[in-house]
């Protein structure tokens, strides 16, 4: 177990309410679901500006996902909601969080009147900085080009950013990560985000099988639109007091027993405690197998004795955290 000073998350604001105190800054635009590695270049250069000048850098972010809004059967499989959101952009220094209210309303303002009405009007903003695939207004109109171009215009400095590549030279895209943890290809996913990729909730009372089993476990009911493969993984539970703890963990429809909605299922090593209510931060470390149906619970048991042999090594193996995972793991 480990536990250090806690800092607090960023506290997301409305875009109607923003504090003075951020007003008159540098605003990075976008998404950034996942928080991966170009994004972080944006965010970086961002917060580099932002100090040369002397005001403060803040994200400006859509909640939800435009994609969920124009086709809501589809839901965007969300890499980092919110709260995950506002602990990584707190970890990279920044100093504000902004959330607009995507709705069609919102959705169908001109380029022309988002720069007028939401930048200038709401934001007071000095200077932004956008990927070069930027686009927004009604029918995604507007450009990285055409915002700088109005900012050259009206008092505003706009820095555009090229993609960041990985190593065999694509672009690194959130696309790509939820694809991989589609498949549970954890190592394959943080390589790309530059940490471990994690989830926040609250821990919720189960059916306590696991208690039966002789494996209590802290169970997690993960957003709907999630598409992590079900199937076991190696992680590191964080609490709120900043305390880690080593685990294996199960995602999940327990199909050896009622095959239900699917559960986050962790298992602590070396842990007594009660976490009901707790909000806490679950790491994926490794890929251990798929969730199988087995014909026996005592078959079950013994799978699940494996599991946490193979998850000890796995963490063991793991290396030293990156420097954006220690970051992260001062945030409370």
């Amino acid at each position: 177990m480990r536990s250090g000073a806690r800092l607090s998350a960023l506290v997301p604001h409305p875009i109607d309410a923003v504090p003075a105190a951020l007003a008159g800054g540098l605003v990075a635009i976008g998404n950034f679901d996942g928080l991966h590695a170009g994004h972080r270049a944006l965010l970086e250069l961002a917060r580099a500006e932002a100090t040369r000048r002397g005001v403060p850098a803040s994200a400006l972010t859509f909640e939800p996902h435009p994609r969920t809004i124009f086709r809501p059967a589809e839901p965007v499989f969300r890499l980092t909601p919110l709260p995950a959101k506002a602990r990584l952009l707190k970890a990279l220094a920044l100093d504000g969080l902004i959330v607009a209210d995507f709705t069609r309303a919102f959705a169908a303002l001109s380029a022309p009147a988002f720069i007028d009405e939401v930048l200038i009007g709401r934001l007071g903003l000095a200077a932004a900085v956008v990927g070069f695939d930027f686009r927004f207004g009604k029918g995604r109109e507007g450009t990285a080009q055409l915002l700088a171009a109005a900012g050259a215009r009206k008092g505003f400095d706009v820095t555009i950013v090229e993609p960041v590549c990985a190593v065999d030279g694509a672009p690194v895209s959130s696309s790509a990560i939820r694809d991989d943890l589609a498949k549970g290809d954890i190592a394959a996913a943080n390589a790309r985000l530059g940490y471990r990729w994690f989830v926040v909730g609250e821990v919720i009372p189960g059916e306590r099988r696991g208690r039966e089993l002789g494996y209590p476990t802290a169970n997690i009911r993960l957003g709907p639109d999630c598409r992590l493969r079900h199937g076991v993984y190696s992680v590191r539970l964080q609490r709120a007091d900043g305390t880690i703890v080593d685990g294996v963990a199960s995602y999940g429809r327990r199909p050896t027993f009622d095959d239900g909605p699917p559960l986050l299922e962790v298992f602590l090593f070396d842990f007594a405690g009660d976490l009901y209510g707790e909000t806490v931060v679950v790491s994926f470390v490794g890929w251990i197998r798929p969730e199988l149906k087995f014909d026996s619970v005592a078959a079950l048991v013994a799978a699940i004795g494996r599991d946490v042999e193979v998850a000890r090594g796995q963490l063991a193996d793991a290396g030293e955290d990156s420097a954006l995972d220690k970051a992260l793991a001062a945030i409370a």
